[in-house]
């Protein structure tokens, strides 16, 4: 079998990373081709990752850029349709819900190439967002679809997808975290940064609803008042100082550059809290252990929830301030939602090197 891997931006890599390690030992490196889109192309959030994560270096990059979304999704369609016919793989693997992700699912159906997608059946039930609409449709266009959570699979049967296509291998992400456990949490980054253990709110927002307006300065003064009982360490995603470099900044809310992989797993694991947007954090933070508050209204991964580690802010960053006493009147769980134990690419590879792939034409460009 021969088998190409895409990842595009900082969560594929982590979700990739062991699903990668697992294909290239059981079928060799000369039978699987990485190809990296180049829709994160900062350093710190794409270099760094491969890098710490020891994923080979891509054999082919794209170098898609950014732009807007039907920019972003023509550009890897373009791009990557000629490797694809170069390439002749027998199955293409997509992680997540990413512009690349749609856009590489939409060329390898149209080139009649099987699709594997990794974290598949996440549904937030927001088409607002861009991720939801990339998920619902790679699904319909993937034929195997490896779940990690049992709502996945709820969600996936309601859209008529046969039970045969879907199977719950568990979570990947965990996989690349329980690989570096001991290298992050003898980091300690917090400590240099001056900060105590259990001390701080770590603070990450990214999504557009939040930083392109009003939303983050009123997010912003939140975080002042917050600092006042706990200190906040905010790693600034580029996207997000492009809008704070106009706005002043609290006391004791400390702005950095973004931070690698495991230096981020350090600062997860020795906060108080984590205040955020993003989906693995509130997938990260529900196997550390660590309280997570996040600023949406809905969730694509309700099973942190219900786990016990994860508050729904809403929307409303005059929630931050709400913090310190969720954090005291809500204590946090402990333990992982099933299959959440470092196994998931092996669990995965296991189905994907035997299942029976559809038959499929020769992959010739359309006429």
């Amino acid at each position: 079998m021969r088998v190409i891997s895409i990842v595009g931006a900082r969560p594929n890599f982590v979700k990739m990373a062991p699903v990668i390690s697992q294909l290239m030992e059981r079928i060799g490196h000369e039978n699987h081709v990485l190809v990296h889109t180049g829709q994160h192309y900062d350093r710190l959030l794409s270099d760094v990752f491969l890098e710490e994560l020891g994923v080979p270096a891509p054999d082919h990059v794209l170098d898609v850029g950014s732009g807007t979304h039907a920019v972003q999704t023509a550009r890897v369609m373009e791009r990557l349709e000629p490797v694809l016919l170069d390439e002749q793989p027998d199955l293409l693997v997509v992680p997540g819900d990413v512009n690349s992700t749609l856009a590489a699912a939409l060329v390898s159906a149209k080139l009649h190439i099987p699709i594997a997608h990794v974290e598949a059946g996440l549904r937030s039930f927001d088409r607002t967002m861009p991720e939801e609409i990339n998920r619902i449709l790679t699904d319909q266009l993937a034929e195997l679809l490896f779940v990690h959570s049992e709502e996945a699979i709820n969600n996936l049967r309601r859209e008529g997808i046969a039970s045969d296509r879907i199977h719950f291998v568990g979570n990947t992400m965990i996989d690349s975290l329980v690989a570096v456990e001991d290298r992050f949490r003898e980091r300690r980054l917090a400590r240099q940064l001056g900060l105590a253990e259990a001390g701080y709110v770590l603070v990450t927002l990214h999504r557009p609803t939040l930083v392109d307006g009003p939303m983050l300065e009123i997010a912003l003064e939140r975080l002042g008042e917050l600092a006042r009982e706990l200190p906040v360490l905010f790693p600034v995603h580029p996207r997000t100082r492009k809008t704070l470099e106009a706005l002043e900044v609290p006391d004791h809310v400390t702005l950095v550059d973004p931070v690698g992989y495991l230096d981020f797993l350090s600062l997860e694991a020795d906060a108080a809290a984590v205040l955020t947007d993003s989906g693995g954090v509130q997938e990260e933070t529900t196997y550390l252990g660590i309280p997570c508050f996040t600023l949406r209204s809905t969730t694509e991964r309700p099973v942190t929830i219900a786990n016990g580690t994860n508050t729904l802010l809403g929307l409303e960053p005059e929630q931050i301030t709400a913090v310190p006493t969720l954090l005291q009147s809500r204590p946090c769980s402990v333990g992982s939602p099933p299959l959440w134990d470092g196994r998931a690419a092996e669990r995965l590879a296991d189905v994907l090197l035997s299942a029976p792939l559809g038959a499929r034409t020769s992959v010739a460009p359309a006429v």
